[in-house]
């Protein structure tokens, strides 16, 4: 699976978010954030500063999701990256 042009192939990663105070929010709670953590299955040709393996968040609003070989991807274009961990 090879990407083209801006567009990044990511897996999502379900990530447990803890308040200051120690609870920990549920999945509804989660869903209400803007932004999402995935990892970088594979960056498209024309991406230069995002690599393979990478970490990032990005704005859920935008990108689709995709079932290749019975597994879920998402495919989010370069713009919508906002942090690279």
């Amino acid at each position: 699976m090879k990407a083209i042009g801006k567009n990044i192939v990511i897996e999502i990663v379900e990530e447990e978010v803890k308040t200051d105070s120690g609870l920990i929010l549920s999945g509804d709670d989660t869903n209400k954030f803007r932004y999402k953590r995935g990892k970088v299955v594979t960056p498209g040709t024309e991406v230069h500063s995002i690599a393979e393996g990478d970490e990032i968040y990005y704005d859920k609003s935008n990108g689709y999701t995709m079932i290749i070989d019975s597994k879920q991807y998402t495919i989010i274009n370069e713009r919508d990256v906002v942090i690279v961990l």
